[in-house]
């Protein structure tokens, strides 16, 4: 069965002192909107990008999260954890989100997107929770939720399908990469030949595998 679009959410900027731009303002708190949204190159229309070193850019432009995997940790938290609630730009039911292959390409609405890479968990985020151990949690949980390129613009909205058009033979996926790179570096050497890794993150591999860092 396709997987679907639960919901559409952008973040207007938030002050807040857990917020790790340098001016205090994050975009993590987003929420769900009515209707389609454009879906550009550099990002999602309306959707407020704080700490740009380190998020937004074609590589990032797009975050998404399965609401099934939200489900747990609202259950985990014993509190709703509701669209949006993970800083993500789409909520998706349906889909396995985890075991989205590097460089696969996902068509939504008038939008083509290709899975970049999964998210890593920062401080930003464990203080929009309230959780001094989020990122540990989050890491043993390995369920990050995927990055996405916007390969051709175009308008998303809830209720669209996704449709898996393209998916790469290498077969390495979301899942894979996370655990690579944060609990099981016996994988990392897989992850050398992936040319749809973005490339810091491949040099990131390169290093470790060769024992640089």
């Amino acid at each position: 069965m396709t997987g679907r679009v639960a919901s559409v959410n952008v973040g207007a900027a938030t002050v807040a002192e857990w917020a790790g731009d340098e001016s205090g303002r994050s975009g993590i708190d987003k929420r769900p909107v009515d209707g389609p949204v454009l879906f550009r190159v550099d990002g999602v229309t309306g959707d407020f990008i704080g700490e740009r070193a380190v998020h937004g850019g074609p590589d990032q432009a797009v975050y998404a999260y399965a609401e099934e995997d939200a489900a747990w940790w609202a259950g985990e938290l014993g509190r709703p954890v509701g669209p949006g609630g993970l800083g993500e730009n789409l909520t998706t039911s349906g889909v396995d989100v985890t075991g989205a292959v590097i460089g696969e390409q996902w068509l939504i609405g008038s939008a083509l997107l290709e899975v970049t890479k999964p998210r890593t968990p920062c401080r930003t985020f464990a203080g929009f929770w309230g959780l001094p151990d989020l990122i540990k949690r989050f890491t043993v949980r390995a369920l990050p939720g995927a990055y996405l390129r916007v390969l051709r613009a175009g308008e998303v909205g809830a209720g669209d399908p996704v449709q898996v058009v393209e998916r790469p033979a290498h077969g390495v996926t979301i899942g894979e990469v996370f655990r690579a790179l944060n609990l099981e570096p016996e994988l990392l050497p897989r992850l050398l030949d992936v040319a749809e890794l973005p490339e810091k993150t491949r040099e990131k591999v390169r290093r470790r595998v060769a024992g640089r860092a």
